[in-house]
């Protein structure tokens, strides 16, 4: 019995290590059981394609996918033929679901442009070429300002200044226009913008009269800034020690006096009058660019 006894201890450390085992295994099971949690869905319709504003959507655009109802949030639309004959306000990318806020009123049934203006306001489109229209980086949604440069037959001296900003540009395309007698047709932009009436005004009278430009604008940048204008004297002006280029300014100078006549034989020279009054004279500043100079003039001549 004593030469076993060793065996019989090892095979009872055997037994309770199993049962030990067995026990944390079964344990650890029932902590890590999780409950199986069934997730509800909603078939909402989802756009097929990329799809523009003023779209006009039909079936063929219109494709539906299962979304976690509780993240859903309000206008979605369960039924995709509830959506044929909507006019899209918003562009939308593939697989994205349509919701009523990008959608126009259920009255607009025509698309383009004319779904997608603001109350109020009005779209005018103007022809640029692709430096006017820098250099063709104008695109729907991006916000610019409106120079116009008026020339001498225009104004009474040239100038540019900006007369519109922060304007909304709705449309941006391309359009055939020939150029003279040539057989090529050279393409030119037609940037469509959304302004109000009185700056359709200003557009319509600045396309006239002078030739426009459009200047970029940061999405963030919404603030109005007041400028004077550009004229030839403020732009030659520009990195001048001098300041601005003024007119030329006349700076009167005092009569030098008269001189006593010469005695002439066989005349009498009455005495206490000058024989010859001279005109005062004066000084005329010229300024040209960063250079300064002087003319005098005395009696009418310059000297």
């Amino acid at each position: 019995m004593g030469k076993y006894r060793p065996f019989i201890f090892l095979g009872v450390a055997i037994i309770i290590a199993f049962v030990t085992s067995v026990l944390i295994y079964s344990y650890l099971q029932r902590k890590a059981k999780v409950k199986d949690i069934t997730l509800e869905t909603q078939t909402i319709a989802v756009a097929k394609v990329d799809l523009n504003w003023g779209t006009v959507l039909n079936s063929e655009m219109i494709t539906t996918k299962p979304y976690l109802k509780s993240t859903l949030p309000g206008g979605y639309f369960p039924d995709p033929s509830s959506l044929s004959g909507r006019v899209l306000i918003s562009s939308i990318k593939a697989n994205e679901p349509i919701f009523e806020s990008k959608l126009a009123p259920t009255t607009v049934k025509t698309g383009g442009v004319a779904a997608v203006i603001s109350p109020k306001k009005r779209a005018i489109a103007i022809k640029v070429d692709k430096v006017i229209g820098v250099s063709g980086f104008v695109q729907p949604g991006n916000r610019v300002d409106v120079l116009v440069t008026l020339h001498s037959e225009k104004a009474q001296a040239p100038i540019t200044k900006t007369v519109l900003e922060n304007i909304l540009v709705l449309a941006a395309g391309p359009e055939i226009q020939a150029k003279g007698k040539e057989e090529k047709a050279s393409p030119v932009d037609v940037i469509t913008l959304e302004v109000t009436p009185e700056e359709a005004e200003k557009l319509a009278l600045a396309a006239t009269e002078g030739k426009i430009l459009l200047a970029l604008r940061n999405f963030t940048d919404t603030e109005d800034v007041i400028t004077k204008g550009m004229t030839i004297p403020t732009l030659l002006a520009s990195y001048s020690t001098y300041g601005s280029v003024q007119e030329a300014k006349v700076v009167p100078v005092k009569a030098t006096g008269s001189k006593k006549p010469t005695p002439v034989m066989g005349k009498k020279i009455e005495t206490g009058k000058p024989a010859l009054e001279k005109k005062p004279g004066f000084t005329v500043e010229l300024i040209k660019g960063n250079k300064v100079s002087e003319v005098k003039f005395e009696g009418g001549e310059p000297r």
